[in-house]
């Protein structure tokens, strides 16, 4: 158990070190149904379904009706994302697995241009906070999740530490019984050698006693003999 403990603390910083990085967001293109898109991509070192069920419900919750999922590539037409621009536009997003974790890719048209590096550099660096925003959001509570499960782990010891302070009080208590009970053996052996002795010695005393019940019996005959001798002198 100390081994899975300790597994636990080591995996839980492992993580937060690498959460510690920046989540990257890069300019890449992309082809959805054929048609290559330009568009930003940000990786999370997190499992792809938790992502995207994640980026699902998020879009879903901010635009509701207008948000339309097609095996896996969601398209929105006509919204507005505060955060990268105050007119409609139209977002197509996609959710992958990627060889470093999971990537959250969308390609943003805001009517008069592309979401581009180089050709609306304002809108790039809001979008590209946004979807930082969302990655930070992502590791924030899978490391809520962690702390809660090292809480948990660190419980689990504790009570575990308490258990074995427990079986060690049981332990010493067995002992003094054991004393308790070798001394009462004792005393009882001492007893016992005791009755036997007196035992024996009652052997001896009855023994001596049916001599001394021989005798009288030897005795007594002797003083009839002498009795009946003394009647017979007298009739003749």
């Amino acid at each position: 158990m100390k081994r899975s403990l300790l597994l636990s603390f080591f995996l839980l910083v492992a993580t937060v070190s690498s959460y510690a990085q920046r989540s990257p967001v890069d300019e890449t293109e992309m082809a959805v149904k054929g048609i290559p898109r330009k568009g930003q991509r940000v990786t999370v070192q997190l499992d792809s379904k938790r992502v995207e069920d994640a980026w699902a419900k998020q879009l879903s919750e901010k635009f509701g009706s207008k948000m339309k999922n097609d095996k896996g590539i969601y398209t929105m037409d006509g919204v507005v994302i505060e955060e990268i621009s105050k007119t409609p536009i139209r977002v197509i997003s996609k959710v992958d697995a990627a060889p470093t974790g999971t990537s959250v890719w969308w390609s943003i048209d805001l009517g008069n241009a592309y979401l581009s590096k180089e050709a609306t550099p304002a809108q790039w660096k809001s979008s590209e906070d946004y979807l930082k925003a969302f990655a930070r959001m992502l590791y924030r509570q899978d490391l809520a999740v962690q702390v809660q499960e090292a809480e948990k782990a660190l419980l689990a010891s504790q009570n575990n530490h308490s258990s074995v302070i427990a079986k060690q009080d049981n332990i010493k208590k067995d002992i003094e019984k054991n004393k308790t009970k070798k001394v009462e053996i004792q005393q009882q052996l001492a007893q016992n050698a005791a009755e036997l002795l007196n035992l024996n010695n009652q052997v001896d005393l009855n023994l001596k006693e049916q001599e001394a019940a021989r005798a009288d019996i030897v005795n007594m005959r002797v003083a009839l003999e002498a009795v009946k001798d003394r009647m017979n002198k007298i009739d003749q």
